[in-house]
């Protein structure tokens, strides 16, 4: 770990297309994907919590902070990467960026951090996202500290829903990353993605 960059795993999804349930708890190659983004992720980050609403104690075996979202009513990625900044802003104001991820993504890039925290530094962005096979990844990226007034402003008052509504209005770094031999970004959004994932696993080494 070479930043002082806390990472936050966006875990509020309602995976209707899985049949409902927490979609980072179901299993590939014998571990949980929330398992296998916990694992990605610990060596990059200075420290990980966990967006998702409910009962926290379903991921009291992980050892995370648990945060719910801070605005009441909002789906959506943007409240929990603003719970996030939230949670920085009160227990850790010596940081000003926080990485986010999405809690279904079980192959993400053992340089995500590296990559994107350089991009900012060198383009002197405030955000910065990832990228695959030419398609950006909004929900994977990092995020201004000091934005989280104005994302709040943007999601009480302006019912802002999209996370690219939101960051066209910064200085944004994106960053691309290779999607052969395997999208380092792939999800499971479907029992049929869960498949694919098994063998994606196999072709990782992972």
């Amino acid at each position: 770990m070479t930043t002082n960059i806390p990472g936050v795993l966006l875990a509020g999804g309602l995976a209707r297309r899985m049949g409902g349930g927490d979609k980072p708890m179901r299993q590939i190659g014998g571990r949980t994907i929330l398992e296998r983004v916990v694992a990605r992720l610990t060596p990059q980050c200075d420290g990980l919590i966990l967006n998702a609403n409910g009962d926290p104690a379903r991921f009291a075996a992980f050892g995370l902070p648990v945060i719910p979202d801070s605005v009441e009513n909002f789906p959506g990625p943007l409240a929990g990467i603003l719970a996030a900044l939230d949670w920085a802003a009160a227990n850790r104001p010596e940081v000003s960026l926080v990485l986010s991820a999405a809690a279904d993504c079980p192959f993400l890039p053992r340089n995500l951090v590296a990559r994107l925290s350089q991009a900012c530094s060198d383009q002197t962005a405030q955000l910065a996202v990832a990228a695959s096979g030419g398609q950006s990844h909004p929900v994977i990226g990092l995020w201004s500290v000091s934005l989280r007034h104005e994302l709040r402003h943007a999601l009480v008052v302006e019912d802002v829903r999209k996370i690219d509504r939101w960051t066209a209005r910064y200085k944004l770094a994106t960053v691309e990353w290779p999607a052969t031999p395997l999208d380092p970004f792939f999800n499971a959004n479907t029992v049929d993605d869960l498949a694919e994932a098994e063998r994606l696993a196999a072709l990782d080494g992972s």
